[in-house]
Order: structure tokens, then sequence, then C-alpha cells
């Protein structure tokens, strides 16, 4: 009984082990399968562009979108009401002083200062007979005072009609240049009509606002730099003149007023324009395209390419893998933007084709067509 017994025992034994080896063997074929589908699964290499992240000079600057004003500037408009007679100026011209710009008719106004310098020689005449009659006791005092009040009375009145007529002749009230203006000969005017623009743009202000944060920046006679928007001209050089006195309840900014010189005439007044404001020492920062930047809700990040090692079964390279990091950015100038934060000098930073990026992805690095990074980018005609 112990013989079959031992036999049955034996038998059950060898048929465990066989299923636990059958078991381990299928376990060993499922991970080695997985290892051959994983393999041949591997992200596909992406092609991108990338640069080594190095450090660059900045000077420290603030930066203000202004507007441009003349220092002298003028709607040149009638003050009474009259016909046009003759337009003395052509426009875009540039006049001087007192040069006439327009006559109004004045025929009936000429004709109304004859008959009250008439009335005023008569007045002179009767006054100088009164002085002599009182000098002989011939008249009372009184008569004297009145002649002398008549004459007064009389200059009084020339002049008031000379000044009218003189309001019909339009003179320019400083040097300047002329806008366009659509009178002609004949045209009735009315009180307050415009007549024509005269602007001195040899100097112009440019007025622009700042954060309060910044005034202790500024200081009169500070240098600034003016650039026209979407233009590649160069940049025109000026001085701070005055800094208001008081900050703006509802904005938080202070108003700045610079001047800067347009002996050329190439800026006009009512353009927009770039204020640059240098302030401090200049200073090392890393810089990067804005390109390889992207910004998110959690904050910036960009891609770095890290090298691997190669598979000991291979002699090919590896390829670098993408990897994300969080940066801290600073100021944006050009096509650059300064990175505070996060970077290290020498790291090669993916700069165009992150989009399709995840950490790990191999990298093929192809820098034929790279991202714009000039800080001072002029447009460019196509």
């Amino acid at each position: 009984m112990k013989k079959p017994m031992r036999k049955r025992m034996t038998i059950m034994l060898a048929i465990v082990g066989f299923v636990f080896a059958a078991i381990i063997g299928y376990q060993m074929f499922v991970a080695s399968m997985m290892k051959q589908f994983l393999s041949s699964n591997a992200q596909p290499p992406a092609t991108v562009t990338a640069m080594q992240v190095t450090e660059q000079e900045w000077q420290p600057q603030l930066s203000a979108v202004g507007s441009l004003r003349a220092v002298q500037g003028v709607e040149i408009s009638a003050e009474i009401a009259g016909i046009v007679k003759k337009v003395h100026f052509k426009s875009g011209e540039v006049v001087k002083k007192g040069d006439l710009l327009l006559e109004l008719n004045s025929a009936e106004e000429l004709a109304q200062l004859e008959s009250l310098r008439a009335s005023r020689k008569l007045a002179e005449i009767n006054f100088k007979r009164d002085q002599r009659q009182f000098k002989v006791h011939a008249i009372s005092k009184a008569q004297l005072d009145a002649s002398e009040a008549e004459l007064t009375s009389k200059r009084a009145q020339q002049a008031q009609q000379q000044a009218i007529i003189d309001k019909k002749r339009i003179l320019a009230p400083f040097a300047g240049r002329l806008g366009v203006s659509t009178l002609n000969p004949g045209q009735y005017l009315n009180p307050a009509d415009k007549i024509v623009s005269l602007q001195n743009i040899r100097a112009l202000y440019v007025d622009f606002n700042m954060p309060q944060k910044h005034v202790e920046k500024l200081k009169q006679g500070q240098n600034i730099n003016i650039l026209l928007q979407q233009s590649g001209a160069d940049p025109v050089a000026g001085k701070i003149t005055t800094i208001n006195n008081i900050v703006d309840q509802s904005t938080r900014n202070v108003r700045v007023e610079g001047l800067i010189d347009n002996a050329d005439g190439i800026l006009l007044p009512g353009m927009f324009v770039n204020v640059k404001i240098e302030t401090g020492s200049p200073e090392k920062l890393l810089t990067l395209p804005q390109t390889a930047i992207s910004f998110n809700a959690y904050g910036s990040t960009l891609f770095v390419a890290r090298e691997v090692e190669a598979a000991a079964d291979t002699e090919e390279k590896a390829l670098p893998v993408a990897q994300q990091l969080f940066v801290k950015t600073g100021d944006k100038r050009g096509d650059q933007v300064a990175i505070l934060d996060g970077l290290k000098p020498g790291e090669l930073v993916v700069t165009s084709g992150q989009m399709k990026l995840k950490n790990g992805t191999p990298l093929i690095i192809n820098n034929e067509v790279l991202p714009a990074n000039d800080a001072a980018p002029k447009p460019q005609e196509q």
C-alpha cells in the first residue's frame, strides 16, 4: 500500500512542478514580448532648432508709448467774419513770423477808418484852437477839457477801427510749416473757422506716462531715445524736460514730457512713438529667442536637449532627448527674452518645434532655418 501511495505522490509533485515551470516560462515569454513591443513603439524623433544659451550685456531700460506734440502749434482761424480777398500762402509752405497769410475784404472798414481819421483831425484842430484861446482867457477850463475829451474819443474810435482792419489781415504768429488748406478767394469765413494748421516742428515734445513705481528712476535732463512704431529708422535722441508733480489717481501713472530735436522734419506732431529710457548700469543676462518659451497657466517653460548614453549593443550615437524645464523670464527686448532663473549658461535649448515635444522625445537638431533672435529688429520689406 505504501508504494502505490508514494508513486502517486511523486506523480502529483511532478505535475505541480511542471505547472509552475509552465507559468514561469509563460511570464518570461510575456515580458520578452512586451519588451520587444515597447522597443518597437518608441517615440519617433522630432526635428527642431536649438541653440546654446549665452550671457549678453543688457542695458536696463524703461519703455513707454508716447505721442509727439509741437513745441509751438496752432490752428489758425479767423477772429472776425469776412469774405476771403486773397490767400498769400500755399499748403505745406514754410513761413516766418509775421508773414501775411490771408486777407479778408475790408473795403467798408477802410472807408469807415477814413471817416474816423477825418473826425480825429478835426478834433485835433479844435483842441489846439481851444488851447490858444484858453491861454488868453477867451474860453473856460471846462470847454478846454471837453475839447480834449472829444479828441481822445476820436483817437480811440480810429484805433478801434484800425484794429478791426488788422484782424482782417491774418499773419503767422511764429515761424513754422503750414498744413493743408482748402480756402479760396471769395469764400465766406465765420469767426473761429479754421484756416490752416501752423506747426513749429524743428523741435517736438513727446508726452508719455510712467507707472509710479518708476518715478524714482526718472529725473529732468535724463536722456531718452525715440523710435517710430513699425519703422526701421534710427532712434532720435532727446531729454526729459518735465515730470508732472501729481500722480493720476485712476491709472497711478505719472505724465512725463521730453524734448527732441527734429531739424530734419521727419517726425510730425500726433505720431505715436516708442520711448526708451536707460537706467542704471549694464548687466549680464541669459537671453533666448522668445520662440523658445511656452507660456501657460503654470508658468513659463522650455525644452532643453539632454545627451543620453547609447545602448551597449549598438555603435550608433544616441540622439539627445527633450527635457522640459520651468524658467523665470524677465524683460523682453526685440526678439529676445531674458531668463532670470531655471537655466544655466551653455545649456542647449530648443528654439522652435517644441509644440510636438514631451519629456524623452529624441531630437534631431537642424539649424538651417533659425528663428529671429535680434535685440533691436528692424522691419524688412518683402
